[in-house]
């Protein structure tokens, strides 16, 4: 029942692993400080949510390409390649700070190149993951990774908040440059990926990111997975109308509360990993997830309790991660290895997606019809496409 930890008994996934823990915490730090860092040159928000915008197609084109580099070269190098790019942006931040330029524009030239390497690197370390672990450990590789990220989402903010007064914004830039340095170690001491077959003598291009599409397009269960994701982002995930429900429903400090616990939850959850991820039927398993998600949500909707909002959200993080999980294993385990880069590009840009879209479509729903609705009614949809995945997944 407790956390499955088979994977870590393979040397270089326990190091990989290991690495994430410092490198997830100091990217933390660096997301942050940019938002505080842009409303402070300029006084509005607009930049702040301009950020968002920004980052958001160099890290969808660059998830794609990365993901269809993976698949022609050797893994590792590309691997390794992104995650020193990352630091090295890393450090350029903390040379804007420490040169005072205050400059809105730069800020956001960094953020777009940053938010591109970062594309790319996810694409490319979740298709290295299944060349570090047996097939039977894969699930459990991706709940030890997924805890991992949903624990920084819950340190890393409160870190920065209690040192930010204290040594400043340029010394957490630097530290998060350094925090990377752990992953470039860790990504050194990989073997070697090279492709597999006739791969490594194809270019990355526009039509190996397109025979990616066809390929995703004539699979049924990869379409359902995709569909299953983005609707659970999209229709679900309520957090732009957190500052509204704090305003009308709690308090406005409760608004931490609400961000926290869904972190909270997903950490519950992967320090219980053991529960799940022997499971053997993923479709189901991502159907089922995506309905205690929907079910989580709507119930969070209706309450007007911040303890039992909490738990409400809680549980909804919990079935997120078991949702990511799942997501994951399929798209690793379901196509060959000479697809894996790929299909995880597609599936960078479907997880960053719909969160984006669903912040615009939740925004202007709690406008019109007010938050609780607007969450409850998300939640239902949801619960909704869930019903239909499942039949769909036990055909």
């Amino acid at each position: 029942m407790l956390v499955d930890v088979r994977p870590l008994r393979g040397g270089a996934f326990r190091r990989l692993w290991a690495a994430g823990l410092v490198t997830g915490l100091g990217a933390q730090l660096t997301a942050v400080v940019v938002p505080l860092q842009l409303y402070g040159f300029t006084g509005s928000s607009a930049y702040v949510g301009l950020a968002g915008l920004v980052g958001f197609a160099p890290m969808a084109a660059a998830a794609l390409w990365g993901g269809a580099l993976a698949d022609v070269r050797d893994r590792r190098r590309v691997l390794l390649v992104t995650t020193a790019g990352i630091g090295v942006t890393s450090l350029l931040l903390w040379a804007q700070d420490r040169a005072g330029l205050r400059s809105a524009g730069v800020l956001l030239a960094l953020v777009a190149v940053q938010q591109a390497l970062f594309g790319a690197n996810a694409a490319v370390g979740r298709a290295v993951v299944p060349r570090l672990v047996p097939p039977e450990s894969l699930t459990a590789a991706n709940a030890l990774q997924s805890t991992v990220v949903m624990s920084a989402g819950i340190a890393g903010p409160l870190l920065a908040g209690a040192l930010l007064p204290v040594v400043g914004a340029r010394t957490l830039y630097l530290a998060d440059a350094v925090a990377v340095c752990a992953t470039v170690w860790a990504v050194w001491r990989l073997p070697p990926l090279p492709p597999l077959g006739a791969a490594g003598r194809k270019r990355a291009g526009v039509r190996q990111i397109a025979d990616g599409f066809r390929f995703v397009a004539r699979r049924q269960v990869l379409l359902l997975v995709y569909l299953a994701d983005f609707a659970a982002l999209f229709l679900g995930l309520p957090t732009a109308l957190f500052p509204q429900l704090a305003q009308e429903t709690f308090r406005a400090s409760d608004i931490g509360v609400l961000y926290a616990a869904l972190s909270v939850g997903g950490v519950l959850a992967g320090l219980f990993s053991g529960a799940f991820t022997r499971v053997s039927r993923h479709g189901v398993a991502v159907a089922v997830s995506v309905g205690v998600w929907g079910l989580a949500v709507a119930g969070f909707g209706v309450t007007g309790s911040l303890v039992a909002a909490a738990c409400w959200l809680a549980l909804a993080g919990g079935a997120l991660l078991v949702l990511g999980v799942f997501r994951r294993t399929v798209l690793q385990t379901a196509v060959p290895d000479g697809m894996r880069g790929r299909l995880q590009g597609i599936d960078t840009v479907v997880a960053a997606g719909g969160p984006r879209l669903g912040d615009l479509a939740h925004g202007m729903a709690g406008a019109a019809f007010g938050a609780g609705w607007a969450v409850t009614g998300g939640g239902l949809l949801t619960v909704a496409v869930a019903g239909v995945l499942l039949l769909r997944f036990l055909r």
